[in-house]
């Protein structure tokens, strides 16, 4: 039974404390290749899409440009990526992987499998708590499980 007022019965405290450890439990690993958590969801948009406007990042990632601007600014000094104006369009910027960018990949996928083994999750509750967390998030490509009945 869920008690009002009280802080363990409350889903925002939940949500709010595993976000915090799940983000705990990528820090270490994150920590060994030089990189934070944030510069590694960021790394993770352009593995999967290199050479990227910054508006279009800054949308997958839901980052505004005065929190996005610093974080490219120290992937870029850290030489993982490059920053370039398109020909076509001289206000739009276009982000673009370095081959020390790319070369990042493969260890940070590493530093995933560790943070599964970590969380003691399976790969089914993995799924489920995804897809309700895109689902509270309004992810648009979120399929919604049929209703309880």
């Amino acid at each position: 039974m869920v008690t009002p007022g009280r802080l363990e019965d409350q889903l925002c405290f939940a949500l709010y404390a595993a976000s915090r450890s799940v983000t705990s439990a990528y820090r270490d690993g994150l920590a060994s290749l030089g990189i934070t958590y944030p510069q590694f969801v960021t790394l993770l948009v352009l593995w999967e899409t290199d050479n990227i406007s910054i508006k279009e990042l800054g949308q997958r990632l839901q980052l505004d440009s005065g929190t996005l601007s610093p974080l490219l600014k120290r992937l870029e000094t850290l030489g993982l990526l490059t920053r370039h104006r398109a020909s076509d369009d001289e206000r739009r910027v276009h982000i673009q992987l370095t081959p020390s960018g790319h070369a990042l990949k493969i260890p940070a996928l590493d530093v995933q499998k560790h943070v599964a083994t970590t969380l003691g999750l399976t790969v089914e509750e993995t799924s489920v708590l995804r897809s309700l967390a895109q689902r509270i998030a309004g992810g648009d490509d979120v399929t919604t499980p049929a209703k309880a009945q």
